[in-house]
């Protein structure tokens, strides 16, 4: 059971500290939830890939989806459904509260002193560090276990491809009917899906 408070504990600092929204905050949670051993490294990079693809922002998905492998990881007895949705619970809450009310107050705050000299310092400060936060955790996701967990060395190159073909069609604009315009990132998850089941199946 006291997996259950460490998670609120853990969830309550992503929720405090996690600026920049859920992918600035991935190394946070990666650091929370993989290093003590809750989790498996190939897990989270599993629960990333899912909570991207699901609806909702990606901080939800995966305190939703952690909360609710974590405790029957940490221990077998609470290997039930049961179990699982307190857990999801939980982490969900603790993560949403503190920034819940910080929005409130926050907003409130800002709204009176817009145009403070004070206020726009701290968001300058702010901005270059959610891009650095971001940019960490595509890094975090550059591993083993999302480009070769089989540790074969033609699934690392074909994984390699996948990921620059797939960014290339978010990224550049590619001729349509007279025009041009970047394939929707929804169509590209599918596609990479399908590549994935013909190669790998």
């Amino acid at each position: 059971m006291n997996i259950y408070l460490k998670l609120i504990w853990a969830y309550l600092k992503i929720g405090i500290f996690g600026f920049g929204g859920g992918y600035a905050m991935l190394s946070l949670v990666e650091h929370s939830v993989v290093d003590p051993g809750w989790i498996t490294e190939m897990m989270f990079t599993d629960i990333v890939a899912i909570s991207q693809m699901t609806p909702g922002p990606i901080g939800i998905n995966s305190a939703t989806y952690i909360g609710y492998v974590a405790p029957a990881h940490v221990d077998p007895s609470l290997a039930s459904p049961v179990w699982g949705v307190l857990g999801s619970l939980l982490a969900t809450m603790a993560v949403v509260l503190p920034s819940f009310f910080m929005v409130i107050y926050s907003s409130h705050f800002i709204r009176r002193h817009q145009q403070s000299g004070a206020i726009k310092a701290v968001f300058s400060g702010l901005r270059p560090v959610v891009v650095g936060l971001i940019a960490s955790a595509a890094i975090l996701l550059m591993n083993a276990p999302n480009f070769n967990p089989n540790g074969i060395d033609w699934q690392l190159a074909v994984n390699i491809i996948i990921s620059a073909v797939a960014f290339c069609l978010v990224y550049f604009k590619l001729p349509w009917k007279g025009g041009k315009r970047s394939l929707h990132p929804i169509l590209v998850i599918i596609l990479a899906g399908i590549a994935g089941f013909i190669i790998y199946y």
